[in-house]
């Protein structure tokens, strides 16, 4: 069902702070910022060449990143994403085999522009899931 990493997400306290320490330190090629207010995050994507990590910063105080930042104030890794080919066979699938899928069930729109669900983590071994639907010919940015 899944296929490769799409994006290892952190969490961080200062997205302006951490995307200097990847441009200047590490030397990456970094994303604009977007605002996703619907998933209540501030975003930017490092390309690691085979794959992207998702730098993620709390829009507002009702942001789950927010929360996440309070038990680890230094930010930290926040989910993995997965592709799938059809996210609505995939949550069929999963909920037919027990797993819990965050919040109504229904896939909402990314950043990549892409319906995307999240697993409850204490189904994948304290792990919190994002899948992601994407057509074989698509390519994120």
């Amino acid at each position: 069902m899944i296929g490769r990493v799409n994006h290892i997400a952190i969490a961080v306290p200062d997205l302006n702070a951490a995307v200097r320490r990847y441009r200047e330190m590490l030397g990456a090629s970094i994303s604009d910022v977007q605002d996703l207010p619907e998933h209540g995050v501030r975003v930017v994507f490092v390309d690691t060449g085979n794959t992207k990590v998702e730098l993620l910063e709390p829009l507002g105080k009702t942001s789950p990143i927010a929360a996440f930042l309070e038990r680890n104030p230094d930010g930290g890794m926040h989910h993995i994403c997965y592709e799938v080919a059809d996210i609505n066979a995939s949550v069929r699938r999963l909920i037919e085999s027990g797993a819990r899928v965050l919040g109504d069930g229904k896939p909402k729109i990314g950043a990549h522009g892409l319906p995307v669900i999240f697993l409850h983590p204490k189904d994948f071994d304290g792990t919190l899931i994002e899948l992601e639907e994407v057509k074989p010919d698509f390519a994120p940015a």
